[in-house]
């Protein structure tokens, strides 16, 4: 009986009954807040990248007025350095430039906020160019110098897989985080390369060749006939077969009509496209990038030959203005960044975004005040940009520079970035995983499926990014190693 009356009390009684109600409006209130930045960011809260530990922040932004690339002074002295380990002369130049004007971007915004706190003060961000000029025994050169006389903290890069390479064996030498921003290569995190103090924030070819394998049959259903022409080389050669693999997984019922593959800086493609005329083909399949890209493409058109191109990299602006408005109609480019919503379902993107282009309008100097660069926070220099956001935001969190705190944190962490997209760090290969985005290619008026802000299209005189279409993270896993100790026994979520 008194036990009966003890549990009595004990579930009747009036605070014990209140507390619970607090605990239940508490988790109420906060599975509340959860969905409405979830529904703010446009992410599905039930998606495995839908929470992240850490998100970019518009309202945070720094005063950017008045920057401009070829102006910027980076700060020095005791501060975050940061050394883009890049092509800066040679016939690779523009490719440092492009990362030059990303980076220092994010650099000017952070510093105008005031800096980051590590290792017990404020400090700022330096950025410093590292010139390779796109030669392995020059990079080799430049980042020991970095890392040894610069005292840097972060080796950022880089164009080429073979410059890569480079910087992370000099950042895993030294325990210096590198962050491989821009390449593709699927090789570069292998268990070969695979390094502690090596990231690869970047998407890679095999998962851009499988998007777009996955596009074609899952998504599109129409073209089944394909052409491979890519350029002779390792790249070439691991986009082709991604492609291939993607077909039989998602699209078994394709063809492949022809495949070829050519020299690099070839000028003549007249034979390869009198091959794919006769072939039958519905759609070019290629991982050119410029010059071969424009050559195919002017050329392609030059001869009458009107097929899309499904690609990764054939998106320089100035080639597109060359083609016409109407030049690069239904091309499928398979990219990292472009968010699958309107501007204005993301806040932080459009703010963002604007904030570039309105300064972007004041930019003097070439080749900053070209095509190239008015888009500089969208596409694939928006994700070069918010991995860089996001290793800050990791030092940030870490409140230091020390390449194992940073490590410890890295691994596995998620951050939406300024898009609503969440973006996760694969712990046992240091990949990312991440939604990617078709992006379907149309004439101005058509435009505004994907530019829903004024004026309604991204360039007025030339085909871009017409209707984006969300390509789910776990469709485009990024490759792992299956020789790779550290992920043995897990899943392409390196779970």
């Amino acid at each position: 009986m008194m036990a009966l009356v003890a549990l009595s009390l004990t579930a009747y009684n009036p605070s014990t009954a209140a507390a619970a109600k607090a605990k239940k409006a508490t988790k109420e209130a906060k599975e509340a807040k959860e969905a409405k930045e979830a529904k703010e960011a446009k992410v599905d809260p039930s998606d495995k990248l839908g929470k992240a530990n850490s998100a970019f922040d518009a309202k945070k932004m720094g005063d950017m007025t008045g920057f401009d690339p070829s102006t910027w002074v980076s700060p020095t002295g005791d501060t975050i350095k940061i050394a883009i380990v890049a092509s800066f002369s040679g016939p690779s130049t523009v490719n440092g430039q492009f990362y030059w004007g990303t980076v220092s971007w994010v650099a000017h915004d952070i510093n105008k906020r005031g800096g980051i706190w590590v290792d017990g003060k404020k400090k700022l961000v330096q950025v410093i160019q590292a010139d390779s000029m796109g030669k392995v025994d020059q990079a080799k050169k430049v980042a020991e110098r970095m890392v040894l006389q610069e005292k840097v903290d972060i080796l950022w890069g880089c164009d080429g897989s073979h410059i890569m390479k480079v910087i992370n064996e000099v950042a895993n030498k030294h325990k210096v985080i590198a962050l491989n921003a821009s390449n593709t290569s699927d090789d570069i995190q292998n268990a070969e390369n695979f390094g502690r103090y090596s990231f690869q924030g970047s998407f890679s070819a095999d998962q851009v060749a499988r998007g777009l394998a996955y596009y074609y049959g899952q998504i599109r259903k129409k073209e089944k006939k394909f052409y491979i022409l890519c350029q002779d080389y390792g790249f070439g050669h691991i986009f082709a077969d991604g492609f291939k693999n993607g077909l039989k997984e998602y699209f078994p019922e394709a063809q492949i009509v022809g495949e070829d593959y050519h020299k690099l800086f070839l000028t003549d493609f007249a034979p390869y496209l009198a091959k794919i005329k006769a072939s039958g083909a519905e759609v070019i399949f290629t991982g050119d990038w410029v010059p071969d890209a424009a050559n195919l493409a002017k050329q392609a058109q030059q001869s009458g030959l009107k097929l899309p191109f499904a690609n990764i990299w054939m998106t320089e602006a100035n080639m597109q203005h060359e083609l016409g408005r109407n030049g690069g109609a239904d091309w499928v480019h398979v990219g990292p960044y472009h968010s699958p919503v309107p501007f204005d379902a993301a806040p932080g993107y459009t703010k963002l975004y604007t904030t570039y282009r309105d300064q972007w309008e004041k930019f003097k100097s070439p080749p900053y005040n070209g095509y190239a660069f008015k888009h500089g926070m969208a596409g694939v220099g928006g994700s070069w940009a918010m991995q860089t956001y996001w290793l800050l935001d990791i030092i940030e969190r870490a409140k230091t520079t020390n390449a194992e705190k940073i490590i410890q944190l890295w691994e596995g962490d998620t951050y939406r970035q300024a898009n609503g997209k969440v973006i996760k760090m694969r712990a046992c290969d240091h990949k990312a995983i991440q939604d990617l985005s078709a992006e379907v290619y149309a004439p101005p008026e058509q435009q505004k499926a994907s530019f829903t802000i004024p004026p309604y299209y991204w360039f007025k005189e030339a085909s871009y990014v017409g209707t984006i279409i969300r390509l789910p993270a776990e469709k485009v896993l990024p490759w792992m190693d299956p020789k790779l100790e550290r992920c043995n026994g897990k899943n392409g979520w390196g779970e």
